[in-house]
């Protein structure tokens, strides 16, 4: 029996072992793709020839995730400028000199339930992951 027991352990921990880097491995990657198209967004938003980050573009941000595996409708987007107005209304731009920010987030897809198996307690079901950026807007009326 104890055989048995230290079979079923030393299995799991091999198992952990051996996946642990490949989760981690996603979990970073998702994350740097995440930053990327925030970084990219908000330099097509605060360019001259925008001034915004409107449902379109967003739309088009959640095409390009696709393409690296992300579920679309798990992207979450918030925009606003850093003077109170609208940041996502293409009818009226930001200004040049008005900060767009930007926050993405994405959930974890339970990344780290094979923490389980070595006695981590894995991150919470709701949690996300989350990325940020801010431009000032480059836009002349």
């Amino acid at each position: 029996m104890r055989n048995i027991l230290v079979f079923v352990l030393f299995a799991a921990m091999v198992c952990w072992m051996m996946f642990s880097p490949i989760y981690k491995h996603v979990l970073i990657a998702r994350q740097a793709v995440l930053q990327q198209e925030t970084d990219y967004l908000l330099e097509v938003g605060a360019s001259g020839s925008y001034g915004y980050i409107d449902a379109v573009m967003m739309e088009q941000s959640k095409e390009r995730l696709t393409a690296f595996g992300l579920k679309p409708e798990l992207v979450e987007f918030e925009v606003t400028a850093d003077n109170g107005l609208a940041a996502t209304d293409p009818a009226s731009p930001l200004p040049r000199g008005t900060g767009i920010r930007l926050k993405m987030s994405y959930p974890y897809e339970n990344l780290f339930e094979i923490d389980r198996l070595i006695g981590l307690e894995p991150i919470a079901v709701g949690s996300r992951m989350r990325t940020f950026g801010m431009k000032m807007s480059e836009y002349m009326p």
